[in-house]
């Protein structure tokens, strides 16, 4: 399809710095498709402990319980795009540190925590900053296929960079994929810096008053998360969710791997399918709007438990490729649909810091699951441990079906209201409803 074809096709496609941001969106997680699965490797083989893998993991997840929240305040002062640079060049630091250490020696298992640490950093200061720079970008009636868009090329990036990789570690070392990780990381630099788009707060004249204290601006933003049930309710979920995900499948899985399914190349290819499953959501999303978006997450949240399941089991590989497939696919629809639900639901100017409570408090428990999952996966046995962790996702999953607001709130719906809110036109009047209604994008059916 021609350029021209492509932007009739998809009209975001003619905003120039959404096409930066793309480039952006395709290398950087690339990139961290080599550090998925380098990082694992490399400390499996310069330790042979699902112990030591756990600490390292666990060092990689905890700068997210402070600067996540940071990260969110500076994303809302200042344009988001610098802050993804800030966070991407510590990324290359940590993962390109450590693939040299690798490649030289046999690195110590202090020195693998620390520079896991400072690629965490990166990651937790990312975050907010993607969620808050693309509604900045395009209007938000162009945002679901934007979304959609975006994340298409982020998971076709981590495919094609973790089957890369998996390759590449099986035939030579886990650290030139870790020093490949921190090139690419360093490459998108230059296009971030030419996006034009994105808000910065003004500085305040002589005149007016100060800007708010970083801690101000965290209570404004605590309040407007908890302001919304479905948002609160859905976080807490997923903290639980992740936990025992992260502990069972990034911990223990490269274990089984090693062990059962052939090593490198097999873990890489389970990594790919994963990602090929996401590129696959992100093509159904392009048309797929569930009816009840927050149930769609929730229910999504549980089918989580298949990917500890399947390693558990010992099932082929295969198969396991297959369920990572499946799995992916589901989970790039619930990311687009959060996505979504987020930019059209929470102030703009308080995004950033809303996302952050969001990370925050998705993986605040991934710490303990890392640090927990090598020690009991000794002491009790691998699968089942993996089998414990997906009974924890089910049980989550079915308290977040609970609160009223998961199971009634519609795609449809010009927003999510609080009590007290004015109802939209013609909401209590059937002739005004008729005029003001507008026809849904057609969705796949369930």
């Amino acid at each position: 399809m021609s350029p021209r074809g492509l932007i009739r096709r998809f009209p975001v496609l003619a905003i120039r710095d959404f096409r930066l941001l793309l480039a952006d969106r395709l290398i950087a997680p690339a990139s961290v498709g080599f550090s998925l699965v380098g990082v694992s490797f490399a400390v499996l083989k310069a330790t042979n402990s699902a112990t030591d893998l756990s600490y390292v993991l666990a060092a990689q997840i905890a700068p997210s319980l402070i600067f996540a929240l940071i990260g969110g305040v500076a994303a809302d002062r200042f344009r988001a795009q610098r802050v993804i640079v800030v966070a991407n060049l510590m990324m290359a630091l940590g993962e390109g540190t450590f693939g040299i250490l690798v490649l030289t020696g046999n690195p110590p298992l202090w020195a693998m925590m620390g520079l896991e640490a400072v690629t965490g950093t990166g990651v937790a200061i990312f975050y907010p900053a993607s969620q808050a720079l693309l509604p900045r970008l395009v209007p938000d009636d162009l945002l679901q296929e934007a979304s959609a868009l975006s994340r298409l090329v982020m998971n076709t990036g981590q495919m094609a960079g973790a089957a890369v990789a998996g390759l590449l570690v099986a035939a030579t070392s886990a650290g030139f994929a870790l020093v490949l990780c921190g090139i690419g990381m360093i490459s998108t630099v230059p296009w971030l810096l030419s996006i034009r788009a994105g808000r910065e707060r003004p500085r305040p004249g002589a005149d007016a008053p100060a800007a708010p204290s970083m801690f101000t601006e965290l209570r404004e933003g605590w309040s407007e998360f908890r302001s919304h049930t479905w948002l609160w309710v859905i976080v807490a979920q997923f903290c639980v969710v992740m936990m025992a995900w992260y502990g069972a499948f990034s911990v223990l899985g490269p274990v089984v791997a090693k062990a059962h399914l052939g090593g490198p190349a097999a873990w890489g290819a389970i990594t790919a399918a994963d990602a090929f499953g996401l590129i696959a959501g992100g093509v159904v999303s392009l048309r797929f709007i569930p009816r009840r978006p927050m149930l769609f997450v929730v229910l999504t949240g549980a089918a989580i438990a298949i990917s500890p399941l399947s390693l558990a089991m010992v099932l082929p590989l295969p198969a396991v490729c297959l369920a990572s497939f499946g799995l992916g696919v589901f989970v790039e629809m619930m990311m687009v649909q959060w996505t979504v639900a987020m930019a059209r639901n929470i102030p703009p100017d308080k995004l950033a810091r809303v996302s952050s409570y969001d990370v925050l408090g998705t993986v605040m428990a991934m710490p303990a699951g890392a640090l927990i999952a090598g020690p009991l996966g000794t002491a009790i046995g691998i699968s089942r441990a993996q089998y414990g962790a997906a009974a924890v996702i089910v049980v989550a999953s079915a308290l977040a079906l609970i609160p009223r607001d998961i199971r009634t709130i519609r795609n449809n719906d010009a927003g999510i209201r609080h009590a007290g809110d004015e109802p939209p036109p013609g909401e209590d009047d059937p002739a005004a409803a008729l005029k003001t209604y507008q026809p849904p994008v057609p969705y796949l059916p369930g």
